[in-house]
């Protein structure tokens, strides 16, 4: 099994860094669906992380070796890294066609959530008691962001319900991708990791593009893309290379706190930029809401590190007793 670095301090700002530009990133993707389709902003962000990503490591000689592909674990892994996160790139962006911002990314929360039952179901972890409360706790709070619209969401097929379905499904596909890449790292570095997934991505996406509307873009909205490009690479750069120095769930736990990011973030957008965005008005109960998911999906992440820690000090403390 990968084993960390144990560098704490990196891996939190790696991880940290990731989740203000996760934050932001709903908002920047918002504005370009209006003029450009999902499978197009899709095939464009992986092709020009597959050629920066690409160039950085031919320079260092660094390109992943193909060969260890023909290794059949290692090819079922990857196989379940590329279908994972290229679905999720594309059921994200479908779903927020029909949601805002702020509501995508208080959903999407539900990913490290699902990892997390990935690990109980594949790998056979056991469910710890605050686990338990933490889950209970981000299911609550999902019900408390939507307590204005729950009722026509759950009984009536309207636009943003597909949407939550959407987000939903994408949870499900990036828990299986961040498990497969946690495994994959025994075999590859985390920048070779994603050098194949962008590859794959832009293998996929590319044929079922329309590339039209680029001429007739703003400059507003060329700087949204390529910002969202640049975005894709340091974040989920960022991201895996967090995974390599500290525990999955410590920085699980650092992400939980983007939807906040986004929430202020599409504030500031929609006070500068009324015209391109709409800041989602939440109620008191939506707040509670949204604070209730990132607390859940925190206690959650860092409940086995709790565990671990209050076990490790009551050995110390019987080993002080008996000596």
């Amino acid at each position: 099994m990968h084993q960390i670095t144990g560098k704490s301090l990196v891996g939190l700002m790696l991880a940290l860094t990731t989740a203000v530009l996760w934050g932001i990133l709903p908002i920047a993707l918002k504005i370009v669906l209006d003029v450009l389709s999902a499978n197009t902003i899709t095939a464009i962000r992986f092709l020009a992380a597959a050629v920066i990503v690409g160039l950085w490591l031919a320079a260092r000689r660094k390109l992943p070796a193909v060969n260890l592909l023909y290794n059949r674990k290692v090819a079922w892994l990857m196989l379940i890294a590329v279908v994972g996160l290229l679905s999720n790139y594309i059921m994200f962006l479908s779903g927020l066609n029909y949601l805002t911002a702020e509501t995508g990314q208080v959903v999407i929360q539900l990913a490290p959530f699902l990892m997390m039952l990935g690990g109980i179901v594949i790998f056979k972890e056991r469910l710890l008691l605050w686990q338990k409360v933490g889950a209970v706790t981000l299911l609550g709070g999902l019900l408390l962001f939507f307590n204005e619209r729950l009722v026509e969401l759950m009984l009536r097929a309207s636009s943003e319900t597909l949407g939550v379905l959407l987000l939903i499904a994408a949870g499900i596909t990036w828990a299986a991708y961040a498990l497969a890449q946690k495994q994959l790292l025994v075999n590859y570095s985390s920048k070779q990791i994603m050098y194949l997934l962008y590859v794959a991505g832009t293998i996929c996406f590319i044929p079922v593009s329309d590339f039209t509307p680029l001429l007739t873009m703003s400059y507003l909205h060329w700087a949204l893309l390529v910002f969202c490009c640049l975005n894709t690479v340091v974040a989920y750069g960022a991201f895996a290379e967090a995974l390599h120095h500290w525990e999955a769930s410590k920085v699980s736990a650092v992400l939980a706190v983007t939807p906040l990011f986004t929430i202020l973030f599409a504030n500031i957008t929609g006070w500068l930029f009324p015209d391109f965005l709409q800041a989602q008005h939440l109620n008191l109960w939506s707040w509670l809401g949204a604070l209730m998911v990132v607390t859940g999906s925190a206690v959650t992440a860092l409940a086995p590190q709790f565990v671990e820690y209050r076990a490790a000090k009551r050995v110390r403390k019987l080993q002080r007793d008996v000596f």
